[in-house]
């Protein structure tokens, strides 16, 4: 299943992150692709506060991973792999989050650990326009990121 939306504004990136991140129970995979500025940490910065997570959200970039706590036990773990060439132990740590159920797991850059993601991954593409608007591609890739889609699309 895929779903396109039209972002105009990075605020409006930030505005669906809050309503994705509001439908996310724990348990969740969700990958993030687009260029460098694309507005994947953007959308993350907005899913951590849909979760109701306080904390700001930063790029992990340089630590690889950054793991938030949210409310009723639930967390998340933000993983950016942009500059890992081999996924090495990093493939045994997100392997160990995408199973808990407790935790929503966010990747951006993940093509060098792609084999460890699960079948049910909500694949987002963002994609920047001529007019810095920025088109986002939505699969879904399973049964709950079906319904997360549709949820959205609402």
């Amino acid at each position: 299943m895929t779903s396109e939306i039209i972002i105009q504004t990075a605020e409006g990136l930030i505005e669906l992150g809050v309503t994705l991140g509001s439908l996310l129970r724990g348990g969740e995979t969700i990958e993030l692709v687009g260029d460098i500025g694309a507005g994947k940490t953007t959308l993350a910065k907005g899913l951590a506060r849909g979760m109701g997570i306080a904390e700001e959200v930063q790029s992990p970039t340089f630590t690889l991973s950054r793991i938030y706590d949210a409310p009723n036990g639930r967390r998340l773990a933000h993983y950016d792999f942009y500059r890992l060439n081999d996924a090495g132990i990093m493939q045994a740590e997100l392997a160990e989050a995408v199973q808990d159920a407790q935790t929503v797991t966010v990747i951006e850059w993940a093509a060098v650990v792609g084999d460890v993601l699960p079948d049910d991954t909500l694949r987002i593409a963002i994609r920047v326009q001529a007019d810095d608007t920025r088109r986002l591609e939505l699969a879904a890739g399973g049964k709950r990121s079906k319904q997360i889609v549709q949820e959205l699309m609402k």
